[in-house]
């Protein structure tokens, strides 16, 4: 489902969301990590934006089964990078003139291609001033298929990225998820060498309308993308209390798409949201829940309205979530909260919008068809049944309630889209 929400600061693999705004999700169920790319694993010329690989070279059967071997290596070698933040960098897979090319940086070298991770890693004097807390989760490594003639297909990588930028007051933390593209070639004492990586963003690479094609943009817009990041106003936000957790997947522009894991919550018809509120807040006392609310709302006012408040969520690593309180379970037993049910939610992949208007029903219907509409014009389908209804969550509800009972705080629409995410 997309889910409109505001920015805060991820966790290396979960990502705790803190919200002062209103938002819209929207589910995206059965989706596996961005495996499918229309650019088919390969790069895009600088000079005319077509996508090429590699050259081909007259080889043998055994050369090219070696090279086969030397590739699978590198793959490797560059997960064990992501997840190291490149320390060490095998230098030996790169070329001495590699070159990289992502929205707002080019360079050329291998010494100076490490040198800007090291800074945005804080291992230089200039990046222990400007940065900390940079992370970056690997999500995918396909390509690098060896063909008959000797040549190599690109190798993609999908990754999410995060920053925190120290050097302002506010200690904003900017967040990119996108694709490198390695152009590589046989030689080298390993078999195989890097020679070219250019990086997209999700937020400002996609071409509208292609259906997941990336290209290329004027570095100002990824200048204006980062600083609409660290805007003073985009700071991090208290929250109301602690939230399921969640990893980042993409940030499009205009929604995120995150995976969040398989949680417990308690959930109740309701007809106002206060009264709502009142009964999920006796049903849990002690019990600590979490955020957001989610609330479902049916487009036919004959149907029932429903809420929910998450309990437990599956930590990394374990197989299910925590149990649900026993006192959450001897409360539903009894007759007058015979209403409450606990249900367990599977894992999910739910895409993200923002607003922060008050969550009244023109407000987030709105944002519900900018959320679809964004979701579509990059190549992401969403069912026509997940229409009927409008699911969002609240991030703040019990320190914004407003006695008109119109106006709230963060908020979520939800809508389910299965398949994979271009």
């Amino acid at each position: 489902m997309p889910i409109c929400v505001r920015k805060t600061s991820p966790s290396n693999t979960f990502m705790r969301r803190v919200l002062p705004l209103s938002v819209a999700l929207v589910l995206v169920s059965g989706l596996s990590a961005f495996q499918c790319l229309p650019v088919n694993l390969l790069s895009r010329s600088a000079s005319d934006g077509r996508l090429f690989s590699s050259p081909a070279s007259n080889t043998d059967a055994s050369s090219i089964q070696q090279t086969k071997d030397a590739v699978g290596k590198l793959k490797t070698v560059l997960e064990r990078e992501y997840v190291s933040f490149f320390d060490p960098m095998q230098k030996e897979y790169y070329a001495p003139d590699v070159s990289f090319d992502d929205p707002m940086t080019s360079l050329a070298g291998v010494d100076a291609y490490q040198n800007n991770v090291d800074m945005l890693a804080s291992r230089t004097l200039m990046g222990k001033f400007l940065f900390e807390d940079a992370g970056i989760v690997l999500h995918s490594v396909t390509g690098g298929e060896v063909r008959d003639d000797g040549s190599i297909s690109n190798i993609i990588t999908r990754w999410t990225l995060r920053v925190t930028a120290k050097v302002l007051p506010w200690k904003p933390t900017a967040r990119f998820s996108g694709i490198s593209v390695y152009e590589v070639s046989p030689g080298g004492s390993e078999g195989v060498l890097v020679d070219h990586q250019t990086d997209y963003w999700d937020s400002i690479n996609l071409r509208p309308g292609s259906g997941g094609e990336y290209q290329k943009v004027d570095k100002s817009i990824a200048v204006k993308d980062f600083l609409g990041q660290v805007k003073p106003e985009n700071a991090n936000a208290v929250a109301a209390g602690p939230e399921v957790p969640y990893q980042l997947l993409r940030r499009g522009d205009g929604y995120e798409v995150r995976r969040y894991p398989s949680y417990t919550l308690a959930k109740i018809p309701y007809d106002r949201r206060d009264e709502g509120y009142d009964i999920l807040a006796t049903i849990t006392q002690g019990a600590n829940p979490l955020a957001p609310s989610l609330q479902v709302v049916p487009n036919n006012d004959k149907e029932q309205k429903m809420m929910a408040w998450p309990l437990t969520f599956t930590a990394p690593g374990e197989a299910n979530p925590a149990p649900v309180p026993k006192s959450v379970l001897d409360k539903v037993k009894e007759s007058i909260w015979s209403v409450c049910e606990i249900e367990t939610i599977p894992s999910k992949v739910v895409a993200v919008g923002t607003y922060s208007d008050a969550s009244v029903a023109p407000i987030v219907r709105r944002t519900d068809k900018e959320l679809r509409e964004a979701c579509t014009r990059d190549g992401i389908k969403i069912p026509a049944q997940s229409e009927g209804f409008v699911k969002f969550a609240q991030y703040d509800a019990s320190t914004a309630w407003v006695n008109d009972g119109a106006k709230f705080g963060s908020s979520l629409r939800m809508v389910a889209i299965p398949g994979e995410l271009p």
